[in-house]
């Protein structure tokens, strides 16, 4: 290791660590900016922010695109088989029919006639030969035209193409987009009630734990204190032992009140770092950092204020968990309008362009050609089996279950409230009595110490004195953060921890 580099980790290690010092404002809000459940109650009002702007756009137009293709085995064929047939041969069979009763009629003709013909150069045979040169290119004609007849009929519908953009408005949906938007707007109220319920419940849990440090730090203080007074009193007992004005037993006594000052300043010691390690972690700092309060070092933690006047309906009005039962009522009161649309009629308009290929507009084409439709849809409800009558109930069922509950924790509210505001007096008296009690402990640990070194008082007195100056500062100091967390919990009942 170079020179350079030891002088750097020696100057380093001699440097002394400077702990953070944190107001009880600054703890509140790193433990905001810290607390995770906090944050997830902020992404959750922003899901109920973007259900509310989705419950709006039910109120709108929707347009949709269809597009498909299907393969069939077999085409649709208008005509059957026979007509084809018939169709495809219609110039043959009805030439064939002419020269059948042709044949007919020159048979009924008298023998004297064709005599006559023949004169002429006309026979049966002639006759029936210039039929044939008439009829068969007639024929063949026909037999063409039938063919193209059915050509036409053919529809080639095994490859289908078909496509469509469809527009709906909803114009009466029985009041469930109303309902429906109602109730998202009542999510957004809720999400936003219930991230102020976890933001005072941060708040609460902080306050808590900020004064729990203190309060061990000043009992800290007090330990380190009496566990002075107790080894001084050794210390003047061992010497008057040695002088032989003081007995082995009053030197025993002494240093088990010693051991016990030290075990005591050992526990404060181990409760104030796990307290402190717990605040760290609520404000997002490193467990293992040093911290200082700044109440830690105030000769009075609290003093005592006049209870606020009680006002149930404000503690009412302000508590978020009382605002979430009433979102909770209202909501189900939406669900049951929701509902209740399932029983009234249902309107919609659509409009739209279909196309196809092949089409039917012009005969059957092997082209994309379409139409557009306007129309209205009429949907009514005519038997469910009391289905929706069901669940209406049931819905309604549910808004008195919450009614009730929401009664019942106004009720709990109210007893809240009134407890709080009781334990601050009580905390307020409380504390003016340790106080008292501390003056006349002081006063009592000052004669004591006096009778002491004048040698007109044992040190069993002084060691009950210094036990009663010990019990009085710890009340005092229990009495003054009773009066902090009273306040903290009268904030709480009252919805006004800010």
């Amino acid at each position: 290791m170079s020179k350079k580099l030891l002088f750097s980790l020696l100057v380093w290690c001699s440097v002394p660590v400077v702990a953070q010092t944190l107001t009880l404002d600054s703890c509140r809000a790193m433990a905001l900016r810290n607390n995770k459940q906090l944050s997830v109650s902020r992404v959750k009002q922003d899901v109920a922010a973007n259900l509310r702007k989705s419950a709006r756009t039910k109120y709108l137009p929707h347009v949709s695109v269809l597009g498909g293709y299907e393969w069939t085995s077999k085409e649709i064929s208008l005509l059957n088989d026979d007509q084809k047939s018939t169709l495809s041969g219609l110039g043959t069979n009805l030439t064939s029919g002419i020269q059948e009763r042709a044949g007919e009629v020159m048979k009924t003709v008298p023998q004297s006639v064709w005599d006559m013909l023949g004169a002429m150069g006309i026979t049966p045979a002639s006759v029936q030969q210039g039929m044939g040169n008439i009829l068969n290119p007639m024929g063949a004609a026909l037999n063409h035209t039938g063919q193209g007849i059915v050509d036409a009929f053919r529809t080639d519908t095994r490859n289908m193409f078909a496509g469509a953009v469809m527009v709906t408005q909803p114009v009466f949906m029985g009041g469930a987009i109303v309902a429906m938007n109602k109730m998202a707007d009542i999510g957004e109220t809720m999400a936003a009630n219930s991230m102020e319920t976890r933001r005072q419940q941060t708040l609460y849990q902080i306050d808590q734990t900020y004064w729990q440090v203190v309060s061990l730090r000043h009992k800290q203080k007090l330990a380190q204190g009496y566990l002075d007074l107790v080894k001084k009193l050794d210390g003047d007992i061992q010497k008057m032992i040695e002088e032989g004005v003081a007995t082995r037993s009053e030197g025993l006594s002494v240093s088990v009140k010693v051991n016990e000052a030290e075990m005591m300043l050992m526990k404060v010691n181990d409760g104030l770092t796990l307290s402190k390690m717990l605040l760290c972690q609520l404000c997002g700092l490193p467990m293992d950092k040093q911290v200082t309060l700044a109440d830690e070092e105030t000769e009075e933690i609290a003093t005592t204020r006049l209870a606020p006047k009680l006002d149930v309906e404000q503690a009412a009005g302000n508590r978020p968990e009382l605002k979430q039962l009433q979102n909770m009522v209202d909501m189900s009161r939406q669900l049951t309008n929701i509902l209740k649309a399932g029983n009234l009629p249902q309107v919609l308009l659509t409009g739209g362009y279909a196309v196809s290929n092949p089409n039917v507009f012009n005969g059957f084409e092997k082209k994309f050609a379409g139409v557009w439709n306007v129309g209205v849809v009429v949907r009514i409800p005519v038997w469910n089996w009391g289905d929706v009558t069901y669940k209406v109930r049931a819905s309604k069922g549910a808004t008195t279950i919450a009614n009730l509950e929401l009664d019942d924790v106004r009720e709990k509210i109210e007893l809240q409230v009134n407890q709080s505001v009781f334990q601050v007096e009580e905390a307020n008296k409380k504390l003016e009595m340790a106080k008292a009690n501390t003056r006349k402990a002081d006063e009592n640990l000052r004669t004591a110490d006096l009778g002491f070194r004048e040698g007109v008082i044992s040190s069993t007195t002084v060691m009950e004195a210094q036990t009663a100056w010990l019990q009085a500062q710890s009340e005092k100091i229990d009495a003054e953060i009773g009066v902090r967390l009273s306040q903290v919990n009268l904030q709480k009942a009252m919805g006004t921890l800010q």
